[in-house]
């Protein structure tokens, strides 16, 4: 269980960090992802890869966490949860990275494709966490109650 989760979280992350990456390469981002280093004082004198491989941890830690969550609601569709949740997730991150007032003309300075990004990485860990859980739950329900090589 723990194996399949790490597999898709450090799948997700480095997806989601490429991802970052070519979204400030190309500019749809106005901020800089690994921009934390001179908000917050940390790794400020490293190189840029040490922050990477930092957000990249980071990114794998909330993943997986998310991953370990979300394989056990089952009841409700995997694209409603990874829509709001993920939704919501990338609003608060570019509002809390932007420090957007809290007014309705603050949505036109979100970024689309960000949002899109976040969405489609949360969509990737939530419908793998519900299928692994639903897949473990039939094999168990199907197993036989008998050895294999029992003739019946």
């Amino acid at each position: 269980m723990f194996y399949l989760a790490f597999v898709t979280s450090l799948a997700a992350s480095i997806f989601l960090a490429v991802g970052l990456k070519l979204l400030n390469l190309f500019h749809f981002i106005k901020w800089n992802p690994v921009g934390y280093a001179e908000k917050w004082g940390v790794l400020e004198q490293s190189h840029g890869l040490v922050r990477w491989f930092f957000l990249l941890i980071v990114l794998f830690i909330i993943l997986f966490i998310l991953y370990l969550i979300m394989q056990y609601v089952a009841l409700v569709p995997p694209f409603v949860t990874s829509l709001v949740i993920g939704g919501v997730i990338a609003l608060l991150a570019e509002w809390i990275i932007k420090d957007l007032p809290a007014e309705l003309s603050s949505f036109k300075k979100l970024s689309i494709p960000f949002i899109v990004t976040v969405i489609m990485t949360s969509r990737f860990v939530f419908e793998t966490a519900t299928y692994h859980f639903k897949a473990a739950h039939f094999e168990k329900r199907n197993k036989l109650p008998y050895k294999d090589t029992v003739i019946k």
